[in-house]
C-alpha cells in the first residue's frame, strides 16, 4: 500500500515556473514506477511524465517539449516535477501516481495508487 500527497501547486504567470512534489508513504517506494498526470476541466486525464523505479529513465509527453523535469529521491520517498516556461494550456489538476512494475509506463490505467491532486493555474 502506498499513500501519495502532492504539494507545490498554485497560481503563476505565463512563462513562470513551479515545482511539484509528491511525498509517498510505504516501505516499497523504491520499487515503484512513478508518474505525473494532469486533468484540465472538461478533459480526460493525460500523461505528463513518468520515471522508472531507479530514476535512470524518464518519459515525457510530447507537449512537455523540454520544459518539465521529473526526478525522484528514493532515500526521501519523494518524486518531483519541475515545470518551467509554463503556459495557460498547462492549467490543470496535477496528480502523482505509483505503479508496481517499476517501469513507469505512460498509461494511467497501469497505476495503482493516486494522490489527491494539486491545482496548477497559469494566467496569461
Amino acid at each position: 500500500q502506498v499513500q501519495l500527497v502532492e504539494s507545490g501547486g498554485g497560481l503563476v504567470q505565463a512563462g513562470g515556473s513551479l515545482r511539484l512534489s509528491c511525498a509517498a508513504s510505504g516501505r516499497s517506494f523504491s520499487t515503484y514506477g512513478m508518474g505525473w498526470f494532469r486533468q484540465a476541466p472538461g478533459k480526460e486525464r493525460e500523461f505528463v511524465a513518468t520515471i522508472t523505479w531507479s530514476g535512470s529513465t524518464a518519459y515525457y509527453a510530447d507537449f512537455v517539449n523540454g520544459r518539465f523535469t521529473i526526478t525522484r529521491d528514493n532515500s526521501k520517498n519523494t518524486v518531483n516535477l519541475q515545470m518551467n516556461s509554463l503556459q495557460s494550456e498547462d492549467t490543470a489538476v496535477y496528480y502523482c501516481a505509483a505503479e508496481g512494475t517499476g517501469r513507469g509506463p505512460s498509461n494511467a490505467d497501469a497505476y495503482d495508487y493516486w494522490g489527491q491532486g494539486t491545482q496548477v493555474t497559469v494566467s496569461s
